[in-house]
């Protein structure tokens, strides 16, 4: 797996997305004006490789090597900026897919305005959305290079957690050479769970930081927020996946916080919250949210 582009630990790097509704004529016939589309939509779907199959449901930007990630490491991904970069989203479900498949056994689509000045989406007559854009897929390469885009897991992926936004920084363990990082699968808002298989999906670009930590430890993602310390697990079984996402918030707060166990179990049960961050990816997460805001002057920082 050849890297589009290599840069140095401490590089920051502005990356372009498409977003997951599919070529222009399929947004055409749903409504969508062509100039409202950008362009290089159908230059990428029209121009990839021949020995390809051709773009899948998830069409991701990268990779990107950083030159000094080796397997081992922890890459710190500091999500700067997130822009939207058109005035629609798409949402649907499709047959056999989502959360509730023999209650929708069919498809459905729809278009959803998006007023970028506002920062509002426009579901329907009544109904309008605060808009807080993410990418639903960030993460590197598995130990054996190439790794499907569809379900997460350690290699961070296709996680679709909304709180991922600008300003947030996302910590990945490492586990080829170069890391490969990618980008895409891009949402202007999106309800935990993403029960119907797709969020407010739309093209964004998005301003990373990379900082490569040689030989830190890490099992699974984890991510911080300016009010929160997040922790995640991914699993097919929702049990294990939050088991997951708990035990590496308690060693989390053991290793930072100086935490006993006992404690750090305790303080989960009273003040963190377990969320469900997706149930439609082969692999359903859940992530731990620790607030900040109970460290006080006193504790550990």
């Amino acid at each position: 797996m050849h890297p589009a582009l290599t840069v140095h630990s401490g590089d920051t790097v502005t990356v372009q997305t498409l977003s997951t509704c599919g070529p222009n004529d399929r947004l055409i016939a749903r409504g969508v004006k062509p100039e409202d589309i950008p362009a290089y939509n159908d230059e990428v779907y029209k121009n990839y490789p021949a020995d390809e199959k051709g773009p899948g449901g998830h069409i991701l930007t990268g990779p990107i090597a950083i030159a000094e990630a080796e397997p081992g490491d922890v890459l710190e991904v500091q999500i700067q900026k997130v822009a939207i970069d058109a005035p629609f989203a798409c949402n649907g479900f499709g047959l056999h897919r989502g959360f509730l498949p023999m209650e929708f056994p069919y498809s459905r689509s729809r278009i959803i305005p998006l007023d970028r000045e506002k920062m509002i989406g426009h579901f329907a007559p009544g109904i309008d959305i605060p808009l807080r854009p993410f990418f639903g897929s960030m993460g590197v390469a598995g130990a054996g290079g190439k790794i499907g885009s569809t379900e997460p897991f350690a290699h961070a992926g296709n996680m679709d957690n909304k709180e991922l936004i600008e300003g947030t920084i996302l910590y990945i363990p490492v586990a080829a050479k170069g890391a490969m990082f990618e980008a895409g699968d891009g949402h202007a808002g999106q309800g935990n769970g993403e029960v119907d298989i797709t969020a407010m999906e739309t093209f964004l670009t998005g301003t990373f930081k990379f900082v490569v930590h040689k030989k830190e430890s890490l099992t699974w993602p984890r991510a911080e927020t300016p009010t929160h310390y997040i922790t995640m697990g991914f699993s097919p079984d929702l049990k294990e996946a939050t088991e997951h996402a708990l035990r590496d918030m308690i060693d989390f707060l053991v290793e930072k916080k100086h935490m006993t166990r006992d404690d750090a179990y305790m303080l989960s049960s009273v003040a963190v919250d377990l969320d469900i961050t997706e149930l439609v990816d082969g692999n359903v997460g859940v992530h731990a949210m620790c607030p900040k805001n109970i460290f006080t002057a006193s504790a550990v920082k």
